[in-house]
């Protein structure tokens, strides 16, 4: 596979996803954060947008998203989030574990997804991803194996005061097993935004001194639904 290729071109598609306007509802406000959705034309579930200010320049911020040893230390969603492949500089291959979410009722699912950082002219960047097949890491019996369409972060400098940043972020993830897609659509959007201020959160924390961090090393078992 050309990983190197398909990263491009789901970077592309997050760029044509912020490019569209039509036929978007808003599902949820909270906290100055807005979380929209529409039909996704992947699968039949939803692509998600989620926009919100981050108090941070862009170039601090895609690091702080896009970089592994970032991301585990803020992001209160996620078990696992290892790189176990680098194509080059801006392009990896991460093996993900997710917490359970929506009060245990939607269980940790695992991901094997391309992660892809482009900058843009403008001072823009995309931090993009998408799940693939990769030998080294098959499924396993220990988690329901999901699936991410084309997903992405952008970053840009927030017009009226380039020292913060804008971020749109747009997700459609399969969820697969057992799950009733009332489900998802009910806990999505608040597990959208949880994303959005633990962002804001985390950021706070890495500006601290050494010490002032957290890691989550939860290994509870969940029921697979």
């Amino acid at each position: 596979m050309d990983y190197k290729a398909l990263a491009q071109e789901t970077a592309q598609e997050v760029l044509e996803y912020s490019q569209d306007t039509s036929g978007w509802k808003v599902v949820k406000t909270s906290k100055k954060i807005t979380v929209s959705s529409k039909a996704s034309k992947k699968f039949h579930g939803n692509l998600y947008r989620v926009e919100g200010i981050i108090p941070e320049s862009i170039t601090k911020l895609s690091d702080f998203l896009y970089k592994p040893e970032n991301r585990v230390a803020w992001d209160k969603s996620l078990k696992v989030y290892n790189m176990v492949h680098k194509i080059d500089s801006d392009t990896f291959i991460c093996h993900t574990i997710t917490q359970s979410f929506a009060m245990g009722s939607i269980s940790p699912r695992d991901f094997i997804d391309l992660v892809y950082l482009k900058h843009y002219e403008g001072n823009m960047d995309i931090i993009s991803s998408n799940s693939v097949d990769f030998p080294a890491y098959p499924a396993s019996s220990n988690y329901i194996r999901g699936y991410n369409h084309a997903c992405g972060c952008i970053c840009s400098p927030l017009q009226e005061n380039p020292a913060h940043s804008k971020l749109v972020m747009f997700i459609q993830t399969e969820m697969r097993g057992k799950l009733s897609p009332s489900i998802i659509e009910a806990a999505m959007p608040s597990n959208l935004v949880s994303f959005i201020l633990n962002a804001k959160d985390g950021i706070k924390t890495l500006r601290a001194p050494v010490g002032c961090g957290y890691h989550h090393s939860s290994h509870s078992s969940f029921l697979k639904k």
